[in-house]
């Protein structure tokens, strides 16, 4: 950031607080303590009335305020995709709030803006709680490039390695939507290489541009209807479940996958469910513990199995 851009920013700050004292703000703008000292005497040099009084902090005098300031593509399209994250991870009651908020915003943005929004709102769906958001946002350095590429309808030339062991292969892609589904964040893509749809988990792209090729749109692709079908694929494992009554709820909205009722017994009900990890469903139903069962294959049970024990052992069983 420069400081001319640090400077507004400084100022905008302030206005959302009391007080604010030079530790903090040094902090939050990664500068020392003496920039900001500096920084401030520039600001009351160019006329805005900051007050300040030695071990309390800063305040803007009441009355002055800077116009409303336009969003960045980019920024819009982060606060429309965290929206998303509001809808499927809170309490419903923040969601109205939300979505009216999101609704002014997309209001005053320019038309070019808001198109780009729009496609990348369309392009990005949240499937299921899973096991966390993917890690930590350090993990996840491809994910504002890729957005900006489904938003933007802009080829992405990556190198991307399919499994930790796997032989990097360089790709054209077109970018048509992200996805969190299973633990982790993917780009779902053409791709020129394959000729065909592909899923890549965006943290095993190693590298990436950002092309300036504009593709065209696909309008026979749907990303909801093409993830129903890409859990019927051939690389999903099909599963049956048990849950207790008193969980259906939370593993309803847990599941990356829609989980089918088959039959109701012993106070609770089997569920089939489409799974392209069964090692991740094996973790995930021992979060339930005794409220969870896996039924078939043998394989997932084996896994419930094998991970309990070692649970067992580490705790002195």
């Amino acid at each position: 950031m420069n400081r001319t851009d640090r400077l507004v920013a400084m100022v905008l700050y302030l206005q959302g607080r009391r007080v604010v004292r030079a530790v903090e703000m040094a902090e939050h703008f990664s500068v020392t303590e003496r920039t900001i000292y500096r920084d401030i005497a520039a600001l009351g040099e160019a006329g805005v009335p900051i007050a300040g009084e030695a071990g309390v902090g800063y305040t803007l005098l009441r009355g002055y305020h800077l116009p409303p300031v336009m969003f960045t593509a980019e920024e819009a399209s982060s606060l429309f995709v965290g929206g998303e994250l509001v809808k499927q991870f809170t309490d419903p009651s923040l969601q109205a709030p939300m979505m009216t908020a999101l609704e002014k915003l997309r209001a005053v943005l320019p038309r070019d803006h808001q198109d780009q929004v729009e496609r990348l709102v369309r392009g990005t769906m949240i499937v299921g709680r899973g096991l966390g958001l993917g890690g930590e946002p350090d993990g996840q350095p491809m994910l504002l490039p890729v957005q900006q590429g489904v938003a933007q309808r802009r080829v992405l030339r990556m190198a991307y390695r399919a499994s930790t062991r796997g032989e990097e292969t360089q790709r054209d892609v077109e970018p048509l939507g992200v996805v969190f589904y299973g633990g982790a964040w993917y780009l779902v893509a053409w791709c020129r290489l394959r000729q065909d749809y592909r899923h890549f988990r965006i943290d095993r792209i190693h590298r990436l541009e950002l092309r300036g090729e504009r593709y065209a749109p696909r309008p026979d692709f749907n990303l909801a209807r093409h993830l129903d079908d890409h859990g019927a694929q051939r690389d999903a494992v099909r599963a049956r479940v048990w849950f207790s009554r008193e969980v259906q709820e939370r593993a309803r909205r847990e599941s990356y996958a829609t989980l089918v009722e088959e039959t109701t017994r012993d106070r609770g009900t089997e569920f089939s469910v489409y799974t392209v990890s069964l090692a991740w469903m094996a973790r995930w139903l021992l979060s339930f513990g005794v409220r969870a069962e896996a039924v078939a294959p043998k394989k997932l049970r084996d896994l419930v199995r094998k991970e309990a024990a070692e649970i067992a052992r580490r705790h002195g069983a």
